[in-house]
């Protein structure tokens, strides 16, 4: 959209696309460096804040930023980033704890967390999570984020989401956003800061780019691609648009998120449509939308899956990890929902289906009786041999499915965050096809993040916090 004479409802140095994690590391950044900020906030106040708000709020620890850089080039594979921005990711992730304790923060670790790819040269780098207070989830970062930016008297708009990038020249000078059902033009003086999330939400974009079908999702509704239509329309290229980080995860019938699922105990398999296992259901290695499946670190899980389970398993304990543990996700923080500690409630809501034999689950379940039966018998058979044959599961964690009733629920699979969008550099300025700079536009935060494969635990958080800073130091510059 090219400006036209008609005058601009609001100006502002730096106006900032996005509320979470991202959004206010580049307004305090921005602001910071002596510029006027203005944040758009697509959501009102009582669900913004997109992923960083139900995440567990963690950033990892990074020890040393020539090992990260190693690290991270590790787990980037067969698809390298620039190596300058690995440079500027390891270095400025390695200022974050201290950066946080200068915005007032009590940073303390949480718990003992190692390295989810060990076997990965670089992964010493790994120093575990840090939280505020050390405390994991519970929209603690957030709220504390957000208290930092109001400190700083910076205007947050809410319900206020971006709809176009105007350009003068191919730069990028403005936005036009909705507010109360009209159109609110703003000028931005220095640049725009996309930090809108991912695309999670848009049934389409998953369909094209991860090649999935219409999935739950594990956090914000909000993340629905606006900022990477935005982007192109200005002229942005994309990159690791393929990349996402999935869950073994359970639907909530009539809305658009469900609930992460991690079975307290082993005695369980995936079994696909044709009521065959097709997978190692527990791999050794991996975790945040990766794992360790033969021989390399695929992402895991890719596709729809039937959980099955026996009585043994529904005894140990919720399939969802409670509050106490784990106090992240949309459900949860948001809608207020408690998994009940033995499964029973969401059995009843008819979330889990319910059989006395395996041959009445797979009925219920539109599944071959027999091919099922004959599945869950290979599978008891490998537990007593303590050899999974057909997939390598690890001989802990082979347990017979014995013990009736027996139980399943489709997993679609849940999908917790994407990770590519448009193309940036170092400084976060976005590309286009051509490698130019598109003049006055920037990209932060899971709407663009570095990862373009594998990452591991409190990465997105550490990516959104160090290039939040970092486009918004550049932005004002």
């Amino acid at each position: 959209m090219e400006p036209s004479q008609q005058r601009y409802d609001r100006q502002a140095d730096v106006v900032v696309l996005g509320g979470g994690a991202a959004g206010c590391a580049a307004a305090i950044a921005a602001h910071d460096a002596g510029a006027e900020v203005l944040i758009l906030e697509k959501c009102p106040p009582e669900t913004a804040g997109g992923n960083t708000r139900v995440s567990g709020g963690s950033w990892f620890e990074n020890l040393d930023a020539d090992r990260a850089a190693v690290y991270l080039r590790n787990l980037c594979g067969d698809f390298p980033v620039p190596e300058e921005v690995i440079r500027v990711w390891a270095e400025e992730t390695r200022l974050n704890s201290k950066w946080m304790e200068s915005l007032g923060g009590n940073v303390v670790a949480n718990g003992v967390y190692t390295p989810e790819y060990p076997h990965l040269d670089g992964a010493d780098c790994y120093g575990g999570y840090r939280s505020i207070e050390g405390r994991m989830g519970d929209q603690v970062l957030y709220q504390f984020l957000t208290d930092a930016v109001r400190a700083r008297g910076i205007e947050i708009r809410y319900a206020t989401p971006g709809r176009e990038l105007i350009t003068d020249g191919g730069a990028v000078v403005g936005v036009v956003a909705e507010q109360d059902g009209g159109r609110l033009r703003v000028r931005a003086r220095r640049g725009v800061v996309l930090a809108t999330g991912g695309f999670e939400n848009d049934p389409a974009m998953v369909r094209d780019y991860l090649r999935l079908p219409p999935c739950p999702v594990w956090g914000s509704p909000a993340g629905t691609g606006d900022g990477h239509r935005m982007a192109q329309k200005a002229g942005a290229d994309l990159w690791h648009m393929d990349n996402m980080a999935a869950f073994t995860g359970i639907r909530v019938p009539g809305s658009h998120s469900g609930f992460f699922i991690r079975p307290p105990a082993t005695g369980f398999i995936w079994v696909a449509d044709d009521g065959r296992r097709f997978v190692d259901e527990a791999p050794a290695l991996g975790g945040h939308g990766q794992a360790r499946v033969h021989g390399r670190d695929e992402l895991h899980p890719v596709r729809a899956a039937y959980v099955v389970f026996d009585e043994r398993t529904r005894r140990a304990g919720p399939l969802c990890p409670p509050r106490m543990y784990l106090p992240v996700g949309w459900q949860l923080l948001m809608e207020g929902y408690d998994w009940s500690p033995d499964n029973q409630a969401e059995i009843d809501r008819g979330w889990i289906r319910r059989a006395d034999t395996v041959a009445e689950l797979a009925v219920g379940l539109g599944l071959d009786p027999e091919t099922l039966t004959e599945t869950v018998s290979r599978w008891n058979a490998a537990c007593a041999a303590g050899r999974d044959d057909h997939f390598g599961r690890r001989p802990e964690s082979l347990t017979p499915l014995d013990e009736g009733p027996f139980y399943a629920f489709e997993s679609a699979p849940l999908l917790g965050w994407t990770s590519g969008g448009p193309r940036r550099d170092e400084h976060c300025r976005v590309l286009d096809p051509f490698g130019s700079v598109i003049p006055g536009l920037y990209a932060a935060g899971s709407v663009s993040s570095t990862y373009s494969w594998a990452k591991d635990g409190g990465f997105h958080i550490a990516d959104a916090l160090a290039f939040g800073r970092v486009a918004g130091r550049h932005a004002a510059d």
